[in-house]
């Protein structure tokens, strides 16, 4: 059985070359059929030159439509009714596909996804999540990376526990361990957000290790790192900034030395495989958790391979049923929505 994806065929800043080609892609290896929204006879003529007689579960939806990088998420969500967005995230919440991915505009896509598709029950602001790379090989979800700027400490105890989720259905971590991000490690250190959210945490039936820094994303000492989204976005950019010094550094150093010791211990192989447990295309993109559907957002540069991984995303997150779990987590459990009352999630 093939799982339908839609994909937004013109979100990414080199559209729509770098979703055609990973929708082939993701055709070829994975058990998808690709829907690909955006203009026909834009598609059309792209898809058939990228195929060149390939036979693949590729279709087009027809979207009038796009929204660019520049233009302002609010506006351009209440006026373009036929974007490419719009027309894909509609396709999830008919069912007619099981998830929807694109590269574009982040800000819109959220929006989007919040008009279209709507917050799950008991959800009062849906997180941005993000996977990052660790020293132990098993990755770290930080959330929000940019869909709240501005949060109130019951926002930090409904991300924990749908990044707690995501860590148990999608990366198969048996006992998350759950952490604030702060600038110390002792229960008194932060700013009022994040001192209030920690006594909150310690309350919920989760495996909550406290405060955790920065340096915490990467080492491997916690599962899932929990920050308002202004903090996440610049941790998230920081580290995408970093990780491009690093390669280009060390790429550098392997052009310029030609000591066989270095060669050795820095060959082009090892090269590889370090570039590929860095690279953000291997990841896929974030999930917007709390929403009535899967919606993965990807980065605006996207190659073919980082659209295809995208693409992936977000049929394993509909295979592990991530909002079900999140849905039937927030029955059970009475979390404070951020009008301060404490009621029963219905």
């Amino acid at each position: 059985m093939l799982i339908d994806i839609a994909l937004d065929a013109m979100g990414s800043d080199k559209s729509p070359e770098p979703e055609l080609r990973g929708a082939i892609l993701a055709c070829r290896h994975l058990p998808v059929r690709v829907h690909l929204v955006g203009r026909e006879d834009v598609l059309s003529k792209g898809l058939r030159a990228a195929l060149d007689g390939e036979r693949l579960p590729i279709e087009i939806v027809h979207a009038s439509e796009h929204i660019g990088m520049d233009e302002k998420a609010a506006s351009a969500v209440r006026t373009k009714k036929d974007s490419s967005m719009r027309v894909g995230l509609k396709l999830v919440r008919e069912k007619k596909v099981a998830g929807f991915f694109t590269a574009g505009n982040t800000g819109a896509a959220m929006a989007t996804a919040k008009m279209v598709l709507g917050a799950l029950p008991g959800v009062d602001r849906p997180a941005l999540a993000m996977v990052m790379p660790t020293l132990t090989g098993s990755p770290s979800v930080l959330l929000d990376v940019g869909a709240n700027v501005d949060c109130k400490p019951q926002n930090f105890e409904q991300f924990a526990i749908m990044g707690e989720l995501y860590s148990k259905s999608v990366l198969k971590i048996r006992r998350p361990r759950v952490g604030v991000l702060s600038v110390g490690e002792e229960e008194g250190k932060g700013n009022d957000l994040t001192r209030e959210a920690y006594g909150l945490l310690k309350q919920l039936p989760i495996n909550f290790v406290g405060n955790v820094e920065g340096r915490d994303i990467y080492n491997g000492n916690c599962d899932v790192i929990v920050c308002d989204g202004f903090v996440g976005n610049v941790a998230l950019k920081t580290s995408e900034g970093l990780t491009r010094l690093v390669r280009e550094m060390l790429k550098e150093s392997l052009t310029t030395t030609v000591t066989a010791q270095v060669g050795a211990l820095l060959s082009r192989k090892a090269f590889n495989a370090f570039k590929r447990r860095l690279d953000p295309s291997e990841y896929g993109g974030a999930p917007l958790l709390g929403v009535r559907g899967v919606c993965i957002i990807g980065h605006g540069s996207s190659n073919d391979r980082a659209i295809m991984n995208g693409i992936r995303v977000a049929a394993e997150f509909s295979q592990a049923r991530v909002n079900e779990h999140i849905e039937s987590e927030f029955k059970e459990r009475p979390v404070l929505p951020t009008n301060g009352h404490s009621l029963p999630l219905q």
